[in-house]
């Protein structure tokens, strides 16, 4: 299982989680009821039920770099394009835009 932090301007937003059954994203309760709270996609509104996917949500896909530049960062951080995952928490720490992502260690993803 791997764990992302999700963040909108520079507020953690949710978090983004990868097992053997795929994805989910989940608002952080903290961020739901707070007044500064907007979705952070059209495809993901507000709510505290958690968006499951067998496949990588398109939004989150979307993300990660194409062409040349996923050329460099798959070759420099050796990491392999099929791996989304991987991807969007090497790739994605600042994006262009309000979403960052921030990747768990592994201990902290089990804790």
């Amino acid at each position: 299982m791997r764990k992302a932090d999700v963040y909108y301007r520079d507020i953690k937003a949710g978090q983004l989680i990868e097992d053997a059954n795929g994805y989910t994203f989940r608002y952080d309760a903290t961020y739901l009821t707070s007044d500064e709270a907007v979705p952070i996609s059209l495809s993901f509104p507000l709510t505290d039920t958690p968006y499951q996917s067998s496949t990588m949500f398109p939004f989150f896909d979307g993300l990660i770099p194409e062409g040349w530049l996923l050329d460099i960062a798959t070759k420099n951080w050796k990491l392999n394009p099929d791996d989304r995952m991987g991807l969007l928490m090497t790739c994605c720490k600042d994006c262009i835009g309000a979403i960052g992502l921030i990747g768990l260690e592994e201990e902290e993803a089990y804790g």
